[in-house]
């Protein structure tokens, strides 16, 4: 895999020429961006995938939903629909996409939709629910929308100044592109990463003086969920384990799993995968199938012993009330 991202290297440089007009296009006015009457929040990232965009915007959720009325609005990746589809007890999450299916079930008192023309999505969320915020997912490069707020997300070790544009690299966008951003949040951090390893990092991604750079990391439940039975981690070490993943970047919950004494067999599948009857019909024969939440709505009725760990994101000292502040 490494020898072949090095021989699509060219690929990789004219990619990049076309990140670069493009956004050279929007800086100077060139291609336009709407603004719009409801407050927008854009969390999104440089690179594809794996930096948590998902439990970021259900933190914001779970902070802002008591005093603001709130609509999410994404793209609904993987989904097999098209155009603007609003969440509703009759909508499934093939029609949704995993993501908005999962945000929508777990909030059932906000708007989730999903629309690829994000400007169409916000006025259609105006003139169906009129929401006081609307947060953007996974539109940091949909530039045809000037959000009051950008987000963005760049995981502990994996940061986007060290990469390169694809398909050599993960970048999606310029490194340039951070400047943008209002909060720059590392996800994925150690529990006991060093105030010295903060500050190499704020070093390295040189934030602009009016950015506030903040660290994250994942915390995942200690009782699972889904589930026909009331479990927790610990009763699951004398059980054999088979863990199910279609995310980007199963590695931390594999790590957190393996530390929490667990053996386990992993089955790995691209992020988005919609598993198929013959999948569904090996996972049905495993003793306890052990999944994330974004790939249990995806399962969910179709195996019977299936459970997901649950997972949030905590912020490192004041990050938290720095990140709220800064929104409110």
């Amino acid at each position: 895999m490494q020898l072949l991202r090095k021989l699509v290297f060219p690929l990789s440089l004219i990619y990049a020429f076309i990140v670069y007009l493009r956004n050279f296009l929007y800086d100077h006015k060139i291609l336009g961006g709407k603004s719009f009457a409801t407050k927008t929040i854009c969390v999104g990232n440089l690179s594809v995938g794996g930096t948590g965009k998902t439990p970021m915007i259900e933190f914001l959720i779970s902070n802002l939903m008591d005093s603001k009325k709130i609509a999410v609005l994404s793209r609904g990746y993987g989904r097999k629909s098209k155009g603007f589809i609003l969440a509703g007890p009759q909508v499934k999450v093939e029609e949704l996409g995993d993501e908005p299916y999962q945000i929508s079930t777990k909030f059932p008192k906000i708007s989730v939709a999903v629309d690829v023309d994000r400007q169409h999505g916000i006025v259609a969320l105006e003139n169906a629910v009129a929401p006081d915020v609307i947060l953007l997912d996974d539109a940091f490069q949909h530039r045809k929308v000037r959000c009051e707020h950008y987000i963005l997300l760049t995981a502990y070790g994996q940061l986007y100044v060290d990469d390169w544009y694809l398909p050599t690299g993960n970048l999606r966008d310029s490194k340039g592109e951070a400047k943008r951003a209002n909060i720059i949040v590392v996800t994925k951090c150690p529990r006991n990463i060093s105030d010295a390893e903060q500050k190499d990092i704020c070093v390295k991604l040189k934030p602009k003086s009016r950015q506030k750079v903040l660290f994250s990391y994942l915390e995942y439940d200690t009782a699972l969920k889904g589930g026909p039975m009331q479990l927790t981690l610990e009763e699951l070490k004398n059980k054999k384990i088979t863990l199910v993943t279609g995310i980007a970047d199963p590695s931390p919950l594999v790590n957190y799993l393996l530390e929490s004494g667990l053996e386990l067999e992993h089955l790995s599948y691209s992020d988005h995968h919609f598993f198929s009857k013959k999948e569904i019909d090996i996972f049905s024969k495993k003793e306890l199938i052990l999944t994330t939440e974004k790939d249990f709505v995806r399962l969910s009725g179709k195996i019977e012993q299936l459970y997901f760990v649950g997972i949030k994101h905590v912020f490192l000292g004041n990050g938290k009330e720095v990140l709220m502040g800064d929104l409110v």
